[in-house]
C-alpha cells in the first residue's frame, strides 16, 4: 500500500528550504499549504495554496492549519549571525511558541520543527531560542520531529565548503570526532530528502523524534 497523501502547512514557505521543500512535496503528491506574510505570494514556490497571515497570531495561525495534518515550521532570522541575538527571541521563539500553541488548536497530528545542532561553541543566543522552542515542542504533548541541521550547503550558501578538509581531519581525532560529526555539513537535498521523508513517515503519536546531521546524511528518517 503506497503513502499517505499528507495536507501540510508550511511556516516560513518563501525562505530557503520551504522554496525547496514545496515543490518535492507537490511532486509527490501531497497537498502543501504555505502560511505566508501579507504580500509575499510571489514568493512561494509553484504547487502550493498561499494563505497570507500574521505568523506571531496564534488565532490566525490556527485557521491557517485548519484542515491539514502535518505542520513544517521554518519561521527564523535570515542569516543568522551573533549581533542578530534579540531577533532569535523576538522572531524565531516567538513564531515557534505560536505556532505550537496553534497547533494544539487544531487537527495537526505531526509538527515538524527545523531547528540547529547542538550543543555547539558558537552562536550561543541562536542555541538557546532553538533549544527553548524545542523545549516547549516536548512539553505541548504534540507528536514531533525536530531536525537539528547545523549548516545547509546549497545555491547562495556554499562557503562553509572551505572547512571540508578540516571536518575530514578532526574526524580522525578521537577527541573531536563527535563534534565534528553533530556539527557537519549537510546538503540542501539531504535536508529536503529528510523532511519529505520524515513528513511521510512520522514517529508514534506522542513521541518527539529527533534527527541530527548523521540521520540526515547517512540515513532516512525511522
Amino acid at each position: 500500500m503506497g503513502k499517505l497523501t499528507r495536507r501540510v502547512a508550511i511556516t516560513g514557505a518563501t525562505g530557503y528550504l520551504g522554496r525547496a521543500i514545496t515543490p518535492k512535496l507537490c511532486e509527490k503528491g501531497h497537498q502543501v499549504r504555505a502560511l505566508i506574510r501579507p504580500g509575499s505570494g510571489a514568493r512561494v514556490a509553484p504547487g502550493a495554496e498561499t494563505h497570507e497571515l500574521d505568523l506571531f497570531d496564534v488565532n490566525e495561525l490556527a485557521g491557517g492549519l485548519e484542515n491539514c495534518d502535518t505542520v513544517v515550521h521554518l519561521v527564523g532570522t535570515a542569516h543568522p549571525s551573533p549581533r542578530k541575538a534579540p531577533e532569535f527571541t523576538r522572531v524565531d521563539l516567538a513564531s515557534a511558541r505560536a505556532c505550537i500553541a496553534a497547533a494544539l488548536r487544531s487537527a495537526v497530528t505531526h509538527f515538524v520543527y527545523v531547528s540547529v545542532a547542538q550543543p555547539a561553541p558558537v552562536m550561543k543566543a541562536y542555541l538557546s531560542a532553538r533549544a527553548e522552542a524545542e523545549r516547549v515542542l516536548s512539553q505541548s504533548g504534540l507528536t514531533a520531529t525536530v531536525v537539528r541541521p547545523w549548516y545547509v550547503l546549497g545555491p547562495g550558501h556554499r562557503w562553509p565548503i572551505l572547512l571540508v578538509p578540516a571536518y575530514a581531519l578532526a574526524d580522525l581525532i578521537p577527541g573531536l570526532r563527535a563534534g565534528a560529526r553533530r556539527l557537519g555539513l549537510v546538503t540542501l537535498a539531504q535536508m529536503t530528502d529528510t523532511l519529505v521523508d520524515a513528513i511521510e513517515r512520522p514517529p508514534n503519536a506522542g513521541m518527539t523524534r529527533l534527527l541530527e546531521v548523521p540521520q540526515i546524511k547517512y540515513r532516512r528518517a525511522d
